[in-house]
């Protein structure tokens, strides 16, 4: 597994794009989901606005300043999946998003590489000075679970979010 953490430059627009239509697709048909949110959140065709929007450097409207971050497949140079780093909890995301929303693409999953991205994560939240991070997903979502408990994740609790959904909320202790 040769992969690493990449800051998004013109040099992997192709890249993005094949890897967002992918997801795309996949999430029209099998209604999976598509998280990290940042990484949909503007259109790619437009890829400068694309690109000097994809990070929030400052709070506005109830957000955080945020990173994020590519996994990429050195030895096929695709994007294997995305993760939003926030750089700290509001009340929201404390109560519903965490510090860590991550995703592989679809043809991808099921490899290793949630479990190596989150890894690499914990990486940037320990240079950010984030020493306790908080990382939720669906209960439904084993998958994503198995990935964070294997970076040491420990249950706290579980809730029903906004949408209804029941939500596991996992801490990581990095100190």
């Amino acid at each position: 597994m040769n992969v690493r953490l990449i800051k998004l430059t013109k040099a992997y627009e192709k890249q993005l794009g094949e890897m967002i239509d992918e997801w795309t697709l996949d999430q029209a048909l099998n209604h999976t989901n598509r998280s990290p949110w940042a990484i949909f959140k503007n259109d790619y065709h437009d890829f400068e606005y694309y690109l000097n929007h994809l990070e929030m450097k400052a709070p506005t409207d109830g957000k955080v300043p945020d990173s994020v971050f590519f996994l990429l497949d050195e030895d096929r140079n695709i994007l294997l999946g995305a993760v939003n780093i926030r750089h700290y909890l509001n009340e929201f995301l404390l109560r519903e998003g965490g510090h860590i929303g991550d995703g592989i693409r679809p043809s991808e999953r099921r490899k290793g590489y949630a479990t190596e991205l989150i890894r690499l994560a914990l990486i940037e939240c320990k240079k950010l000075g984030i020493n306790k991070v908080l990382i939720i997903c669906d209960k439904s979502n084993i998958g994503s679970s198995k990935s964070i408990i294997k970076n040491g994740g420990i249950l706290e609790n579980e809730f029903m979010n906004s949408d209804g959904e029941i939500e596991q909320r996992y801490w990581i202790n990095l100190e």
